[in-house]
């Protein structure tokens, strides 16, 4: 039986959810770029620092992502908002991945890797060009631009955070997938969710803190998970 309309299913995806269509995740070894960790480039203090270094790693990170395509827990997600019009996709993820295979209803936690914001005038617009034709780019103001990704040691975007607060509170059903729930204030949408009388069901390659909350948990890659948990639950 499908949740109401006005109890919508709620969806928090990770890195994991990406990593099957190929995406770089941080904290695997395929993370690493040069003799950098990502932690000390995707900071504030590492951009005013060397913005060029930065948005090289950036750029060397759009050219991999604009050569991947959803895989089958994306396509799952898009097909599933056809079911439940009201599905929310709340990720964690800056690919845009889950827009290219088709969901409307995303709210992007951590920002776009294919959005930049002008330091000076604030202006946020879209750039899809990879390479990038000039490091670190320049806004048409003559601003500096930076990613308009959430980096370490920065607060959420306000709007976004709270559209996820909201709907963790208001939904019936939460869709955990492919991540670590170690990664705050993010981590905490879905012990909102149960606390307000969700069913929560997680789906990932191991436990994570939310494991021991969870009413059903999946073990194995998204892309394979996610599609059966779907049909099954089709089915009931």
């Amino acid at each position: 039986m499908l949740p109401s309309s006005d109890s919508p299913v709620v969806v928090l995806t990770g890195a994991g959810v990406s990593a099957e269509s190929g995406v770089p995740t941080f904290r695997g070894a395929e993370g690493l770029w040069r003799s950098y960790r990502p932690e000390e480039l995707a900071t504030w203090r590492a951009f005013q620092r060397d913005p060029a270094l930065v948005w090289e790693w950036y750029d060397w990170r759009r050219q991999i992502i604009a050569d991947c395509r959803p895989n089958r827990a994306h396509e799952t997600l898009a097909a599933m908002e056809h079911q439940l019009p009201d599905l929310v996709i709340l990720t964690q993820n800056v690919d845009g991945l889950h827009q290219k295979a088709g969901s409307s209803r995303v709210v992007e936690l951590h920002g776009s890797i294919w959005h930049v914001r002008c330091l000076d005038c604030q202006k946020v617009e879209e750039l899809l060009q990879v390479p990038m034709s000039q490091i670190p780019p320049r806004c048409g103001c003559g601003g500096l631009l930076r990613p308009d990704v959430v980096w370490f040691g920065e607060n959420l975007p306000v709007q976004a955070l709270d559209a996820a607060t909201s709907a963790a509170w208001s939904c019936q059903l939460m869709l955990v997938i492919g991540t670590a729930a170690v990664v705050h204030p993010a981590a905490t949408l879905p012990i909102i969710a149960k606390q307000a009388g969700a069913r929560l069901v997680e789906m990932n390659l191991t436990d994570t803190p939310i494991t021991p909350i969870a009413d059903l948990a999946l073990r194995g890659p998204a892309g394979h998970v996610l599609p059966r948990w779907w049909s099954e639950y089709l089915a009931v």
